[in-house]
């Protein structure tokens, strides 16, 4: 029997062909429209493609961190500490895109489809074909990303084969097929790839304004169209709609994740195809030296995020979800208990032993000044911008934290239900200069990444590594490690002494990999990488979550949470109901 639940199939579009007759005594209910309406109803055409930027994963943070070794939750009712805790089943995942991204691809192919026939404008027919070609290269790309998503979440080994998803390229209707069997990961791939294509060959790189008709494109140029019809379709005002740039980079992200350990048996992506894709977009950006210096700080940097211009990105930006706010959700839910917030977020000593000696080395090189009487002291600048240890300052009034269990406050641990597990609070993502308390509460505005910068030099900081090894370019005009070098000397690492960590590790690929990686866990902290990376990596997930205690002015190193992943925990599973309901789909080994 077909099922079709799983698939949001639009009623309204298909009502009219199931309908046997029309009854004129009753008036037709005014919300079930057929496709056809939308042709000469732009709006409602563009409905189509709007659910599906609506779905976009990254529209919020998930916090899947608190599932690894950097952090846990105080709440022992979250989704990700239950996850962190064994209670992760085909039947309760918090990770599922199944549902959300085929809604997504679904509402994707139909826009695709009936592009070509909406009248966008009154009786324009280029600009029509215009906006046609413009929202079909969205349709593309927001479909690649919607793979990328599914294959991250559900890609995995069946019957000893790695395999990806279904893969729907055209709308399904109430009379479609659903009981097909996953596609293989490489064909899946293949799909997103040649998505990706199609994005690139329909979009500009960005959206725009051109000064003159000789910058119009030919392919528009050639049929009458001048820069004010150029302006009005792919100028400015379509600033953070999906453009080349952005399809470039969801190819990139792709292309790292099947290149890794766990999914390359299963296709034909390469390192190097990682490293170019990504240098593709960190050519577009002036190379290495176009990392942008504020890019540490970017969820800080109030002058910048406060004067942003409509559809503009700070420096650090690559594409961006809307402003948020003023708002203080974020606030709320994370920031220390005196500071009127829940503490949800909880980093781990795991993380904060990352974080190097301020002069590079690892804190367990002999060459490290790490003092474990003072641990928190010439440090990696980067974690006291990311992580509240006992006796940093938080809030608009810059207050002093303290952490201890005998410290008298509820920042201390364990000391009511909102304080920190593990000795530390999280500091990044958050603008300090929100205030909760309830006399003076006050908002601020967010921006939230949907990629960084920052994302894509690590992407091909690794792949480079891996593809050539760490001084060695590939043809482009930097490595993995120029690249390396440039974030490390951002945060400020090793700025006395040339970095002699990095130095001596340059010509060794291993190591190197060792620290890519290490750099990609810091710079990505809390932003929902590291439960992916260690599962693409194929890494031990099982590492225990530790904290410090710190009583009568001494600490102690405590186990927070145990983590409980079974070795098939490297994969996700696909939905248990739609294993129940569809015959040919094959379950994930393990589940």
């Amino acid at each position: 029997m077909k099922k079709y639940t799983h698939k949001i199939v639009v009623l309204a579009f298909f009502s009219a062909l199931f309908s046997g007759c029309v009854d004129l005594l009753e008036p037709a209910i005014q919300n079930n429209r057929d496709l056809e309406s939308s042709y000469n109803e732009p709006r409602f055409a563009q409905g189509l493609i709007i659910n599906g930027y609506a779905r976009i994963p990254r529209n919020g943070w998930s916090f899947n961190d608190m599932a690894t070794d950097d952090a846990v939750s105080n709440n022992e009712n979250n989704a990700f500490f239950l996850v962190a805790g064994g209670q992760w089943a085909s039947d309760n995942n918090p990770l599922n895109q199944w549902n959300n991204s085929n809604a997504a691809i679904q509402y994707l192919n139909i826009m695709i489809e009936t592009a070509d026939k909406v009248s966008f404008t009154v009786s324009n027919d280029l600009l029509d074909r215009m906006f046609a070609d413009r929202i079909k290269g969205e349709a593309y790309g927001l479909r690649a990303l919607f793979m990328f998503h599914l294959l991250q979440s559900h890609g995995g080994v069946a019957d000893g084969q790695l395999l990806g998803v279904q893969v729907f390229n055209s709308p399904q209707d109430l009379t479609s097929e659903f009981n097909l069997p996953r596609s293989t990961f490489e064909a899946s791939m293949q799909q997103l790839y040649a998505d990706a294509e199609q994005a690139l060959e329909l979009l500009p790189t960005d959206y725009e304004d051109v000064s003159n008709d000789s910058m119009v494109p030919e392919k528009y140029r050639a049929l009458g169209a001048s820069r004010n019809d150029y302006n009005r379709v792919f100028g400015e005002d379509a600033r953070q709609l999906l453009s080349g740039r952005i399809a470039a980079a969801i190819r990139a992200q792709a292309a790292l994740m099947a290149a890794s350990p766990a999914f390359s048996q299963g296709n034909s992506t390469t390192w190097e195809d990682a490293a170019n894709f990504a240098a593709e977009i960190i050519d577009m950006n002036n190379g290495v030296s176009g990392l942008a210096p504020t890019g540490l700080t970017w969820y800080a940097n109030t002058s910048e995020i406060n004067n942003l211009g409509g559809g503009v990105n700070t420096s650090e930006i690559l594409w961006r979800a809307s402003l948020g706010g003023p708002s203080s959700n974020l606030e709320a839910a994370h920031f220390p208990p005196t500071q009127f917030g829940n503490g949800l977020l909880n980093p781990t000593q795991n993380l904060v032993d990352a974080f190097p000696d301020a002069n590079g080395y690892p804190l367990s090189h002999p060459s490290s000044n790490y003092d474990l009487n003072n641990p928190y002291a010439n440090r990696d600048p980067r974690l006291n911008h990311f992580i509240i240890s006992n006796g940093r300052t938080a809030g608009p009034n810059n207050q002093t934290i303290n952490t201890s269990a005998d410290g008298g406050t509820n920042d201390g641990i364990n000391r009511v239900e909102v304080s920190t597990r593990t000795g530390y609070y999280m500091r990044k993502l958050l603008r300090q200069d929100v205030n909760l308390n309830p006399v003076s509460v006050n908002g601020q505005l967010h921006i939230m990444p949907r990629i960084r910068y920052t994302e894509i030099y690590l992407i091909y900081a690794e792949a480079a590594n891996e593809a050539w090894g760490p001084t060695t370019t590939g043809g482009n005009g930097y490595s993995a490690y120029d690249v390396i070098k440039a974030i490390r000397q951002r945060a400020g690492i090793g700025l006395n002494n040339g970095d002699a960590y990095l130095e001596s590790i340059k010509n060794d690929q291993n190591a190197m990999r060792t620290l890519i990686r290490n750099e990609r866990r810091l710079e990505l902290c809390f932003e929902g990488f590291r439960f992916w990376d260690l599962r693409r990596w194929d890494l031990d997930l099982t590492e225990t979550a530790r904290g410090i205690r710190i009583q009568n002015n001494g600490s102690q190193i405590i186990n927070v949470q145990n983590r409980v992943f079974d070795n098939h925990m490297k994969y996700g599973p696909i939905p248990l109901s739609e294993v129940l309901k569809y015959s040919a789909i094959s379950q994930n080994t393990g589940w």
